[in-house]
């Protein structure tokens, strides 16, 4: 019998992560779990990568509660425009940045989100992803997910850059990406190797942030639990 290699076994970590029951930072914590056991190198850099971004405040100069959520345009994974201000006219919304539909964290957490899609919808809030992907890998991640919200492409990490949530990942983790084969020029069409730190927004029909998580931490998110009542809120 041939030996799983460590990119089945996880996979097959994903797949149960994803699917599995209990708060999304549970599944997301027993993906890390994993992870730092199949390829140990790999999580110890990431763990380089947080302590960098937390030792320099990165996400710290995020919008805050009670504050004007800045407006974007930005198209879908089909090409069209989508707007904050237009979503807002049809009740609240939660503006979600994702690093992309490679990331197993963020392919959790938005199918997580998707499987309350009805629930939110049904109270009149309005969801969308952001990612700094091309569409076509948007329209993957949003695909895998079974989302019925936009996904939207972020060029060039422009709209994460003005909310002070871009950041570079840094040489060590560019090469072992580079190295198993993941290249964010691929999917970004640029070669600055930069990505957003995933936050959550929500945002009230008046335009101001009502709740806010902001982690440099990509393995935690907002709990559903608390984006949906926010929401109600």
């Amino acid at each position: 019998m041939t030996a799983s290699t460590p990119a089945t076994l996880l996979q097959k970590a994903f797949e149960h992560c994803r699917d599995m029951d209990g708060p999304i930072n549970e599944r997301l914590a027993r993906y890390a779990q994993t992870l730092m056991t199949i390829n140990p190198d790999f999580a110890r850099a990431v763990e380089r990568l947080i302590e960098r971004l937390k030792a320099n405040d990165c996400g710290d100069g995020a919008p805050n509660i009670g504050e004007t959520m800045p407006g974007f345009a930005l198209p879908d994974e089909h090409g069209r425009i989508v707007r904050l201000d237009q979503l807002l006219e049809n009740g609240p919304a939660a503006v979600m940045f994702h690093r992309g539909h490679w990331c197993p964290y963020c392919r959790i957490n938005l199918a997580a989100i998707a499987r309350h899609g009805d629930e939110i919808a049904a109270i009149g809030g309005q969801l969308v992803a952001i990612t700094p992907e091309t569409q076509a890998f948007n329209a993957r991640f949003k695909s895998e997910a079974d989302a019925r919200f936009p996904v939207l492409t972020d060029v060039d990490n422009g709209y994460a850059l003005s909310l002070n949530l871009a950041i570079w990942i840094g040489q060590e983790l560019k090469k072992m990406m580079s190295d198993r084969g993941r290249s964010l020029a691929d999917s970004q069409g640029n070669d600055t190797w930069m990505l957003p730190i995933p936050a959550t927004f929500v945002v009230g029909r008046d335009g101001r942030i009502t709740a806010r998580f902001v982690d440099p931490d990509f393995r935690t998110r907002m709990d559903l639990d608390h984006l949906i009542e926010a929401m109600k809120q």
